[in-house]
């Protein structure tokens, strides 16, 4: 179970104190923090799956699963929560030694699991490490998923001591199983192009080249700084920044876009695409001949934030207080949630709590105003549940891998810098970076 901090026991205790203090008088934002971030660890610790220890797919807290699939592990969102579980180790939500043996149980179960060219696919079943394809013809290796994961598992390398045999062993471990990534495979024989999957029965058919600029920039920066099997640098230049044609001159509310995101043209995308790469990747200083990237991610979460107080379409709820729109569940299934192109009047918790390094003031009030004033809608035994939507009075009891596993890294992001410096401490990632002409401001 995850060690309970003053910050849990005070809103444990607070119906028995005297007086007519709240819970909003009796913590600080400090002890706040405290209690979201290891509410949220929950999901990769209380609730990881038992023969793996990684993140489940899904938890659904009515129980209802799709056919066949409440034995899948996200492979991308157990790399959110080996983060996550390292600044829980940080902070004493778990104990050193319960942290390093549930990262040995992880390693050891991903060693023995399938694997497509080093890479990992998409979901993977705890009961025997075998694929579980994601589509009919994502059966193989998916190079995003696996970027995810290989960034939480070079944090945790980090975070090893050597001093230690058991952490010694368990560091080499983990270099192994990202020596072993053939990164360079996926760009199909080419050096301009760079691929998201290949699967053994269908090839290279999803054909699905990485172009930016959405959640992947990640996979281009690992890809560049893997020791064995190193992707071309010409392949981030004319596949993912499209030959310098990423580059935006659009900009809302005042604030430059940067970059073109994908699908959105002249608004942002969902904000995971600000999340993911960066649980590990520090964009403050960061930038190269097409972007700020500190600016890109600031700006991004802004945008979102301007958005939902404006509410050009008049959805219920919005406001100061509750904003930020991502990909989640929503009524109608699994939406990719973002300004003008797909606001379905959905807001996504994940959204504005993970965007807390780029918006610390707005992702506060509206993680108080979720925490007090909508508590008994939307939180449960793993934190806040996936989204909700208010007009429609729809809020399942359920999570997601992707969305929960997020918000305990990026807190900690913004409290201490842990994961990023940590992530920016390998050698082969300053390396990856200085081939593909980034540079990186103090």
């Amino acid at each position: 179970m995850i060690r309970k901090t003053l910050a849990v026991l005070a809103l444990v205790t607070l119906a028995a104190c005297a007086g007519n203090k709240s819970a909003k008088e009796t913590l600080t934002d400090e002890q706040f923090l405290d209690l979201m971030e290891q509410e949220h660890l929950g999901y990769m610790w209380d609730g990881a799956a038992p023969n793996s220890g990684m993140a489940p797919e899904r938890i659904h807290m009515d129980g209802v699963y799709p056919e066949n699939d409440a034995d899948i592990i996200a492979v991308g969102g157990s790399g959110f929560g080996i983060a996550g579980l390292i600044a829980g180790m940080e902070r004493g939500y778990v104990t050193r030694e319960e942290g390093v043996d549930r990262l040995r149980k992880i390693v050891d179960f991903l060693s023995t699991a399938d694997t497509f060219h080093g890479a990992f696919p998409h979901w993977l079943r705890d009961s025997d490490g075998k694929v579980k394809p994601f589509g009919k013809k994502d059966d193989g290796g998916d190079l995003v998923e696996t970027s995810f994961l290989m960034e939480g598992l070079l944090i945790a390398r980090q975070y090893m001591s050597k001093d230690n045999v058991k952490e010694r062993e368990l560091a080499a471990d983990i270099d192994r199983l990202w020596r072993n990534v053939e990164w360079d495979w996926y760009q199909k024989g080419t050096t301009d192009k760079y691929y998201w999957h290949w699967s053994p029965n269908y090839g290279w058919e999803m054909n699905f080249a990485l172009e930016g600029y959405n959640e992947c920039l990640i996979t281009y920066i690992l890809g560049a700084s893997s020791p064995t099997h190193p992707i071309d640098p010409e392949a981030y230049h004319k596949c993912w920044a499209r030959s310098g044609d990423i580059v935006s001159d659009k900009e809302q509310y005042g604030l430059p876009l940067v970059l073109r995101y994908n699908g959105a043209e002249e608004w942002t995308g969902p904000l995971f695409w600000s999340h993911y790469s960066y649980i590990g990747l520090c964009p403050k200083g960061l930038k190269d001949r097409y972007a700020d990237y500190w600016k890109l991610v600031c700006n991004h979460a802004k945008i979102h934030y301007n958005y939902c107080v404006q509410n050009p379409l008049g959805h219920y709820g919005y406001g100061e207080n509750c904003w930020g729109l991502t990909a989640s569940y929503s009524p109608s299934g699994y939406h990719a949630h973002m300004p003008i192109n797909n606001d379905l009047g959905v807001i996504t918790p994940t959204a504005a709590l993970s965007s807390f390094p780029y918006t610390p003031e707005e992702s506060m009030a509206a993680m108080k105003h979720f925490y007090y004033d909508m508590k008994d809608l939307i939180w449960g035994e793993y934190g806040f549940y996936d989204a909700f939507c208010q007009a429609k009075d729809w809020c399942p009891k359920r999570y997601l891998a992707i969305d929960q596993c997020t918000i305990t890294p990026m807190i900690e992001n913004y409290r201490s810098g842990l994961l990023w410096k940590l992530f920016m401490s390998c050698p082969e990632v300053q390396e990856g970076l200085a081939k593909l002409g980034f540079t990186i401001e103090q």
